[in-house]
């Protein structure tokens, strides 16, 4: 009997590490639409050997001694089609408008290894795209995650920068975790959405991509190809698009373009950048800070570019989640030129 409750043990562990390797080893698909290159795609082939995919809407009438170059979230997020559409309109001020998928995303090229995603490596290309321009200046327009790389890149390049849009910015990091507490004032009338980043990646994830995101993170091995990565790096972004709108009528729809390991590496990078707050708190650029109603970041984070900028204008989007070209464009688009406008000659 013995015996037998042994063969027993021996066989359902065998069969459980078998579903568990088929489980964690066996590439999966999703159901993402395929990647699509716009018409107008242009490439920047930079010294910093990253081959970056860009789109170029240009100015009319005089055109402004400065460009916009607009930086997506994420990270390993990609400039959608919505939000060229909702930007647009400031070329008829002038500006030559630039946006680019990061190095890892949308149809910039990935990188043989991974550990090169990195904060400094998305700082270093932006400053050989503001090189490749060829104007003493640019005006940085940066969405999440892209506002951090906005505040970084100004902070290591400042003569570079004219102004500062930043869009329902993340954190400054290091992060301050105890910031997340602090309240917003009741005038503001500041909401959290109906769901949370949280609540969407748990949809998304399986046993598989939390594998891949341990050996990724832990070991820089790609578990799975960039293909499959990336498409659900894609189809997790929808799950957490949820959390990014005041009204989940208006979850904006899945597409592709998502870059798996360019997210979570540089992610991991960010955790480990040293503090720019200093500089910051040096930088006399005119900054515009932009707050979603129902923005899924706390209120104490965005309170803190506040008060690292001597020179901001903060303004809260009323009706308007994370995504502030989804609810509200038009009133997202007009609070900018204004901006823009006022900083003119400064």
């Amino acid at each position: 009997m013995k015996r037998k409750i042994i063969l027993v043990t021996k066989y359902l562990c065998l069969s459980l590490a078998l579903v568990y390797a088929i489980t964690v080893f066996l590439p999966r698909k999703y159901e993402v639409p395929a990647i699509q290159e716009r018409a107008e795609t242009q490439y920047w082939d930079l010294a910093t050997g990253s081959r970056i995919a860009f789109f170029h809407i240009a100015a009319n009438g005089n055109r402004k001694p400065y460009p916009i170059i607009y930086l997506h979230g994420g990270p390993g997020g990609h400039v959608r089609d919505d939000l060229i559409r909702s930007l647009a309109p400031l070329s008829n001020d002038g500006y030559d408008i630039y946006f680019y998928d990061q190095v890892g995303s949308g149809m910039s090229s990935r990188l043989k290894d991974i550990t090169e995603y990195t904060v400094d490596r998305h700082i270093l290309d932006l400053n050989a795209i503001a090189t490749e321009l060829g104007t003493e200046k640019v005006i940085i327009l940066g969405q999440s995650w892209g506002a951090i790389l906005g505040t970084m890149y100004a902070a290591s390049f400042p003569g570079k920068v004219s102004r500062l849009v930043l869009s329902c910015p993340g954190p400054i990091f290091p992060l301050r975790a105890e910031l997340s507490q602090v309240p917003a004032p009741d005038s503001f009338h500041l909401r959290p959405p109906f769901y949370t980043n949280t609540q969407g990646n748990r949809m998304a994830n399986n046993f598989r991509t939390k594998a891949m995101n341990f050996f990724a993170i832990s070991f820089a091995w790609r578990l799975a190809s960039d293909e499959e990565a990336d498409a659900f790096a894609s189809f997790g972004a929808y799950a957490v698009n949820r959390s990014a709108v005041c009204d989940t009528a208006n979850i904006p729809a899945m597409d592709a373009g998502g870059g798996y390991y360019a997210g979570i590496r540089t992610y991991k990078s960010l955790m480990e950048v040293k503090d720019y707050r200093a500089k910051l708190k040096a930088l006399d650029i005119p900054v515009l800070i932009l707050k979603g109603q129902c923005d899924n970041q706390p209120w104490g984070y965005t309170y803190e570019y506040t008060q690292v900028f001597k020179n901001h204008e903060l303004k809260v989007i009323p009706s308007a989640g994370h995504f502030l070209w989804i609810e509200q464009p038009q009133r997202s688009y007009l609070t900018i030129r204004q901006f823009l406008v006022d900083t003119e000659a400064r």
